[in-house]
């Protein structure tokens, strides 16, 4: 009977270590390998709004802004038109173009056409000093027509001046035709010298005036020219 029990410890304690073996050839080491701990992975941190702020961007922060270009543009332009317009010559023949032309209406007229083109802007003093041909009379302006401010004419700009030649009733002596028309500007004082005077053309056949001859104050309106 003891045989029987020692029979049967000899058997449990087998099958004991045919187990151990079994797990020391599942890791090498005699001690079963549960495995590598399974960490969860962290997301990466994702950039506060104070490390986004010091990103940097696309833009060129160094170039001016479109806005600030165009500003820049506009101020210059100012500038120029404020400096050509704050202390202006005085038209003359040497910075003007000037034509001489005879209209229908109002009767017996002529306007006097008087183009900035020079650089810088001008002022048209007073009113023209006309002479035909070897005439030695000087013709008179009009007194209600001067205007409130003497006319600025910035370059490209035009005045006029009108031209009564013959009064319409025929109350005027001494009626001939002009050939020649030579045109006079005023300077900064009455009756003073402007600079060079000008001659603009007249029509071939002349143009017809008498004693009743009178100007109007140069305008920066046509039609106060002619009115």
């Amino acid at each position: 009977m003891r045989t029987f029990r020692h029979a049967r410890l000899f058997a449990a304690a087998g099958i004991t270590l045919a187990t151990l073996a079994l797990t020391a050839c599942d890791n090498g080491t005699g001690t079963k390998d549960e495995g590598a701990s399974k960490l969860t992975p962290t997301a990466p941190a994702s950039p506060t709004d104070d490390t986004k702020g010091s990103q940097p961007t696309n833009s060129d922060s160094g170039k001016p802004s479109q806005t600030n270009q165009t500003t820049e543009k506009t101020n210059k332009t100012t500038d120029q038109t404020d400096k050509s317009t704050s202390n202006p010559a005085i038209c003359n023949g040497s910075n003007t173009k000037v034509t001489a032309q005879p209209v229908s209406r109002p009767l017996n007229h002529m306007l006097l056409t008087v183009t900035n083109t020079g650089s810088k802007a001008c002022s048209l003093m007073y009113y023209p000093v006309i002479r035909f041909d070897e005439m030695q009379w000087v013709p008179q302006p009009m007194p209600d027509s001067k205007p409130q401010a003497v006319p600025t004419l910035s370059p490209g700009a035009s005045g006029y001046a009108g031209v009564l030649l013959a009064a319409a009733d025929g109350s005027g002596d001494g009626g001939t035709t002009g050939k020649k028309l030579t045109i006079a500007f005023q300077g900064g004082t009455p009756n003073t010298s402007g600079g060079a005077s000008a001659t603009p053309p007249l029509p071939a056949k002349g143009v017809y005036y008498d004693s009743s001859m009178s100007v109007t104050y140069w305008q920066s309106d046509m039609a106060n020219a002619l009115n």
